[in-house]
């Protein structure tokens, strides 16, 4: 193969919030005073700058805008920032470029701003469209103001939507919950995210848990979810990601599919793969200053933005890998897994075994594909592959 390294992305990180939602473990900070959208242009290119020799003259396939609230940067700020990239950076002919936007942060001039900046791909962060359901997660918007942003991102030339969704909402029902996606489905998005709420550590709900809904609520919801969404034509490709045909998020796919990606911003994260000389593949992770402030002060500073990187050892290789290729409704191919992890089949296949007994494991001889069961218990599923 002419060039064996797998596709490469760009992810770049904007951490800022208008607030801090309780159920949020991401990096996002509310700011003090106005975005300093200068500034942080200037520390994104020279960390961009820094990481141009791992790129290795490779094109990006797929750039995906996340957060934090990356709509609460102008589109000046996104044109200028392109500009920028191409200048540094050769972009795959049909590039997919995604931006997350809150619906209580946006307006239609800016839609059409970041449109024209080249933004072609939009994923608007609606939750719920139910009153009590959105004021129990902290969102700073209503029902109505998400309807209106999908009408919005229509009319400013978007024709590629994801609408985020969760479930398993404090004081949802199985009748709520659907009533949520059918709401969804009336505003013919493109691609929907549909995802269970969990409490993670150093959250807000994480010390003051809200009562979420029994299990046997929570079972009727996914299954009940997941019957009305595949009868409207979505397909699930992953645990959690339906979409109707060709479009599944590429940005997504490149990461469970295990390829490479760039990371930059206030602490982004990036997965490089290089090949030595002889021919074998070393895998990092990459990691940049999490703090805003901090890392607007590295701008100018000699250590840079990296703020760690640690390599994917051979003994890690599978669970790595299986973590993300295993999350895909269509599994991946014995061949891809020993290509990516190193690890034979007759290895494999002894550890199989109490995967399939368990119902984890699809019987197909040349794939490893999740059951149903798999997709709900994807880490008893992890552990039975991973373990000697």
């Amino acid at each position: 193969m002419a060039n064996p390294l797998p596709p490469l992305s760009l992810y770049i990180h904007t951490p800022w919030c208008v607030r801090k939602c309780p159920y949020c473990d991401f990096n996002s900070h509310e700011p003090n005073g106005e975005l300093p959208e200068a500034d942080y242009l200037k520390a994104l290119l020279s960390d961009l700058d820094g990481d141009l020799a791992l790129a290795a003259e490779r094109q990006i396939h797929t750039i995906f805008i996340g957060g934090g609230t990356p709509s609460l940067m102008s589109p000046a700020f996104y044109e200028r920032l392109f500009s920028e990239i191409r200048a540094r950076l050769a972009f795959a002919p049909g590039i997919e470029i995604t931006m997350e936007a809150n619906p209580g942060t946006t307006e239609q001039t800016r839609f059409i701003g970041y449109r024209e900046a080249g933004i072609n791909r939009l994923s608007l962060g609606t939750q719920s469209f139910q009153p009590a359901q959105l004021k129990a997660l902290g969102r700073i918007h209503g029902g109505e103001e998400a309807i209106r942003a999908v009408g919005q991102a229509r009319a400013a030339g978007f024709d590629n939507i994801n609408i985020d969704l969760m479930h398993g909402l404090p004081g949802q029902t199985p009748s709520l919950a659907l009533a949520d996606i059918d709401q969804a489905l009336d505003l013919s998005p493109d691609h929907l995210s549909w995802y269970q709420l969990t409490l993670e550590p150093n959250t807000a709900f994480h010390s003051q848990p809200p009562v979420l809904p029994e299990e046997e609520a929570l079972w009727d919801i996914q299954e009940l979810g997941h019957q009305r969404l595949e009868q409207a034509g979505f397909a699930r490709y992953e645990i959690s990601a339906y979409s109707q045909p060709g479009r599944q998020s590429r940005h997504n796919l490149n990461y469970w599919q295990f390829g490479d990606y760039l990371g930059i911003g206030a602490g982004a994260h990036g997965k490089l793969t290089t090949i030595d000389t002889d021919g074998q593949w070393h895998i990092e992770r990459r990691w940049k200053t999490r703090q805003p402030e901090a890392y607007l002060r590295r701008a100018s500073d000699p250590r840079g933005f990296l703020a760690g990187k640690q390599p994917i050892t051979i003994d890690e290789l599978p669970l790595e890998f299986a973590m993300n290729a295993l999350r895909l409704t269509e599994g991946v191919s014995m061949q891809a897994w020993s290509r990516h992890t190193g690890q034979v089949d007759a290895v494999l296949l002894t550890r199989l075994q109490r995967a399939h007994k368990k119902g984890l494991l699809m019987e197909m001889p040349e794939k490893l594909r999740a059951s149903p069961q798999g997709l709900l218990f994807l880490n008893e599923l992890l552990e039975c592959i991973s373990d000697e």
